[in-house]
């Protein structure tokens, strides 16, 4: 049986699923920290054939949501005028979206291709006040070389992944993405506190979907009341603060 890819406990065989409509896939949760992760993962270069799969609608609502909720977190949590980074950042929506708030953010991603935030790439050597890896953890063949990737970037980074709950969810759960195939890593609280420990990192979440590892010290109420207060004018109270660089970036790329 496959060891965890996160703490390298045993695991055990959770179910069998088809995968892409053609691949009979094997999936396994630690008996550690409840992660769960498929069988080597074979069938990633057709998964990837578009780097952002078809079905995902909530694309826009999502970007727009975090766009809220990192507003907040950045304004007022961290020096607002620093450089930020969009590490997997597809096809460069997010990076744009908080450039047009008036963050200093730069955009990166191996896979895809950067349509909207052309201008703007990470550049060698540079770190960054924060980064933000948002529906980036559950494509993870390897999460814990990932994190170390991401913590030369920055030692704070703000993600999003939907939790497994105490209960292990059933086959019928959509967060496995079965159809296209790129879901390949399901975490647990106890998987993130693990790499937390592991790294001296702090652990932040809302509990189910927004979370937050970060050598910095904040009080957890503090940030649920951000991730929840995004939706109310408190962003746009936090938005004013900053200026919007749409302009100035055009002016720069003409």
């Amino acid at each position: 049986m496959t060891n965890c890819r996160i703490c390298n406990s045993e695991t055990r065989e959770l179910f069998t699923h088809q995968v892409l409509k053609k691949y009979q896939v094997k999936y396994m949760q630690c008996l550690s920290c409840s992660f769960i992760q498929t069988e080597k993962p074979y069938w990633l270069d057709e998964a990837y054939e578009s780097a952002i799969n078809n079905n995902d609608t909530g694309i826009l609502v999502r970007n727009e949501r975090f766009k809220k909720i990192t507003t907040l977190l950045f304004v007022f949590l961290f020096n607002k005028n620093a450089k930020f980074l969009d590490y997997a950042g597809g096809y460069g929506i997010f990076t744009r979206m908080m450039r047009d708030v008036g963050f200093d953010f730069y955009w990166d991603d191996d896979y895809a291709k950067n349509l909207l935030a052309i201008g703007f790439p990470h550049q060698p050597n540079t770190t960054y006040e924060a980064i933000t890896a948002f529906e980036v953890f559950e494509h993870l063949e390897q999460p814990i070389d990932a994190v170390e990737r991401m913590l030369k970037l920055s030692d704070t980074i703000v993600f999003s992944t939907e939790f497994i709950t105490d209960k292990t969810p059933d086959q019928n759960w959509w967060y496995y993405a079965f159809s296209h195939g790129q879901h390949i890593a399901f975490y647990h609280p106890d998987s993130i506190k693990f790499i937390a420990n592991k790294y001296g990192l702090n652990f932040y979440s809302n509990g189910s979907n927004f979370h937050m590892l970060t050598k910095r010290k904040f009080n957890n109420l503090l940030f649920k009341v951000m991730v929840k207060a995004a939706k109310y004018g408190l962003f746009h109270f936090a938005k004013n603060s900053i200026q919007p660089k749409t302009f100035s970036d055009h002016k720069q790329l003409s």
